[in-house]
């Protein structure tokens, strides 16, 4: 039930993105009151559609480096944020300022 109930509040977060910006896994940690979890909030969002439908392609790692094995991921962010040529995120530019 813990585990049901740290989904929905990382999840709650997710939904929270603007179109346009990303977040970080250790932000959205820190959003939910947990800063040294940022691997759960990872953890959540691989599993994340068993919950619904939620924009987890807008979460990136610190770096901004995306997802691996996860090709959508590139192809819905890059309608609408900057990928440099490794395919990683501008945070500076796109990173959800909450």
């Amino acid at each position: 039930m813990l585990q049901e109930t740290l989904a929905y509040e990382v999840l709650s977060v997710v939904e929270e993105i603007p179109a346009g910006k990303v977040a970080t896994y250790g932000q959205i940690a820190r959003l939910i009151g947990r800063p040294r979890n940022a691997r759960l909030v990872g953890r959540i969002l691989r599993g994340a559609e068993q919950y619904g439908s939620y924009p987890c392609h807008r979460v990136v790692n610190h770096a901004g480096r995306l997802a691996p094995g996860w090709p959508e991921q590139a192809a819905r962010s890059r309608r609408r944020v900057f990928l440099n040529q490794r395919g990683c995120v501008d945070l500076a530019r796109d990173q959800w300022d909450c």
